[in-house]
């Protein structure tokens, strides 16, 4: 081994050679329209036909051409690892970069420009106002160096890295797989419990209402509006705090909540507050359909701030533990979503149709246990679930190693 000199690479075999990128690659920049050549997307899983979900020009005429074999990248920061050779003849936006490879081994030059390192340097030849939003052009990508292994030591490596990082991504979709059943079954454990109560053999009566069916007898029908107060006035003075709790929609998920401190001078009209005990429930999809709903608890100076787009739920004739659980089973999200209204991605869920959702209540003692029952039920599946996680993670880290450690010569490799 011996010091490449280059910072991102480190050392690197005796026999392989540093240099920049730009002796060996040209850039493709022959503007077409996509209208004569296919449109692309460049994502980081690769150059695939244009995706349904990207903001699309009226200008036709402003796509760079992409052929077979041509790499591609993304020259935005917020793209990292945006990247791959393409397949196919086409067409891409102007924010990519177009490679022009005729040295290096396709599959080799796919991991060594795929991988953590290289995605690192290029950002930080990058310029722009915000570090999140700068680009690096050709002009700068061209001087970053890059490890030159043999024709043949390029070739081992593409099949060595292709035959393991198959087996890596085979276990990590089989785990992903068993996280999704485990949600599922926390969904189906709720909405049956929710809806039925925990004693099986409780006499039932007809809900007539087709997709709940029936339900113990003694449950009473309820509109939600009249069990809790929605949006309850809150007053506060900002001036006799310093800093405040915020919690972004993203931070609500399955019952739980991460709220972050802000100064209080950053609160503006558009925040909805909410105190301890309150419900808060997105009602913007995607969302609503992702479970951002949570009990807030352990709030500085019982309050918090977070988007316009959350309804405040605030319970006074139920126990909020169990409507916490209601407002996530499977029937109340169903009605919601079908009922949403608006256009492209911010639909919205009406607050008229959630405070007018008819329900089923136990008896406030039994609303104790069923929360309870599910407090642990959930509990339980959230700490499995969580276990995965670590280890899809694991293996995702481990991925990562491997492919920068086989790009920049560090694991010899044996096998062809």
């Amino acid at each position: 081994m011996k010091n490449s000199g280059i910072e991102w690479i480190g050392k690197i075999p005796a026999d392989w050679q540093v240099n920049n990128l730009g002796k060996y690659f040209t850039e493709r920049r022959e503007n077409v329209s996509d209208i004569d050549y296919l449109p692309l997307s460049v994502t980081k899983l690769g150059i695939v036909p244009q995706l349904k979900t990207v903001a699309k020009s009226n200008n036709h005429e402003s796509r760079k051409l992409v052929l077979e074999g041509d790499f591609v990248i993304n020259s935005r920061s917020d793209r990292k690892q945006s990247c791959g050779l393409s397949n196919y003849i086409g067409s891409v936006s102007l924010i990519n970069i177009v490679l022009i490879n005729k040295y290096f081994n396709e599959k080799y030059l796919q991991y060594l420009f795929n991988n953590y390192g290289f995605a690192e340097e290029f950002y930080k030849f990058g310029t722009g106002i915000a570090a999140d939003l700068c680009t690096t052009n050709y002009v700068k990508m061209k001087k970053i160096s890059i490890p030159i292994p043999s024709a043949e030591e390029q070739e081992r490596i593409g099949i060595y890295l292709d035959k393991k990082c198959s087996a890596l991504n085979n276990a990590m979709e089989k785990i992903k797989d068993t996280i999704e059943e485990y949600r599922k079954l926390k969904q189906s454990i709720i909405t049956e419990v929710v809806t039925k109560g925990l004693n099986p053999d409780t006499e039932t009566k007809d809900s007539g209402v087709e997709w709940i069916g029936k339900i113990p007898k003694h449950w009473q029908a309820n509109k939600l509006k009249n069990l809790v107060v929605f949006n309850p006035t809150i007053k506060y003075k900002l001036d006799k705090m310093d800093k405040v709790g915020y919690t972004p929609m993203e931070c609500v998920k399955n019952g739980y909540m991460i709220s972050r401190e802000i100064e209080s001078s950053q609160v503006n009209l558009g925040l909805t507050p909410f105190e301890n005990e309150d419900i808060i429930l997105a009602k913007v999809t995607p969302c609503f359909e992702n479970g951002n709903i949570a009990l807030a608890t352990q709030l500085k100076n019982n309050i918090s701030f977070g988007s316009s787009e959350l309804i405040v739920i605030r319970c006074i004739n139920i126990f909020n533990k169990f409507m916490l659980y209601f407002l996530q089973n499977e029937l109340f999200k169903n009605t919601c979503i079908s009922s949403m209204t608006g256009t492209g991605g911010l639909k919205r869920v009406p607050t008229n149709v959630v405070k007018n959702y008819s329900m089923y209540t136990p008896p406030q003692e039994e609303q104790i246990q069923i929360a309870e029952y599910l407090d642990k039920k959930c509990a339980d599946i959230d700490a499995i679930v969580s276990q995965k996680q670590e280890l899809l993670k694991e293996l995702e880290d481990y991925k990562k190693s491997l492919i920068y450690e086989c790009v920049t010569g560090k694991r010899e490799i044996y096998e062809r």
